[in-house]
């Protein structure tokens, strides 16, 4: 018999209705998507992620009645299961960075969304960071500017020295490797990549994979 396939349930915050209604019919068109949820405001979408969270979240940023950063971190926080994908408007480097560091996976610009979203989720189910091309390059600009400082942290230097199995995942995981990949690759589950790369969360004081890679890349602790 076939092996059954999983299906990826999907919520969707987003004021415009003409945005609205497209995702979800990308959505509702794939056989491996379910929309379970489409919120069209932030208070809509807090009062229903209180009770359930999908498996990913699609989240506007310019909300009528919040910032999309508040569901985020919110989101973040009480499922850190749940994958973030931000799809705005917005393009300059604070609220990307802001986006990341409060939890989302994958940032895209809605200009340049030219292709169908279900692939965008399932390359973040699969591990991936989703950056639209504009938003890669900040990062990587962002990571090349001469004589930037690695952040000040509390505590000893031992803080932010990962042991030789993280570095081996987070490397995996910089080069575009999904988790079920890395976890292939070094011989673990699935599980266990996860669990490693919460502390390294911990231990870089970040939220999300992609500001792991930043972070780390910033410090030299991977090449």
């Amino acid at each position: 018999m076939p092996e059954a396939c999983t299906v990826t349930s999907v919520a969707l915050v987003e004021d415009d209705q003409a945005t609205r209604e497209r995702l979800c019919a990308s959505v509702r068109a794939q056989e491996s998507l379910r929309l379970v949820a489409e919120y069209r405001s932030g208070a809509e979408a807090l009062a229903g992620l209180s009770s359930r969270a999908p498996d990913v979240l699609l989240v506007d940023l310019g909300l009528p009645d919040m910032s999309g950063l508040e569901l985020i971190r919110f989101a973040a926080q009480r499922y850190p299961q749940c994958d973030i994908l931000v799809i705005s408007i917005f393009g300059d480097e604070a609220n990307v960075l802001a986006a990341l560091e409060s939890g989302a996976r994958g940032y895209l610009l809605k200009g340049s969304l030219q292709h169908d979203i279900a692939f965008d989720i399932r390359d973040i189910r699969n591990g991936g960071s989703p950056l639209s091309p504009v938003i890669a390059r900040q990062m990587l600009k962002r990571l090349r500017i001469p004589g930037r400082e690695p952040l000040a942290r509390s505590g000893g230097e031992d803080e932010t020295m990962l042991t030789p199995r993280e570095g081996e995942i987070l490397n995996a995981i910089s080069r575009g490797f999904s988790y079920a990949e890395t976890a292939q690759m070094l011989g673990v589950s699935v599980g266990t990549v996860h669990s490693f790369l919460k502390r390294i969360y911990r231990k870089l004081a970040v939220h999300s994979k992609t500001e792991a890679v930043f972070e780390a890349n910033r410090l030299g602790l991977i090449r």
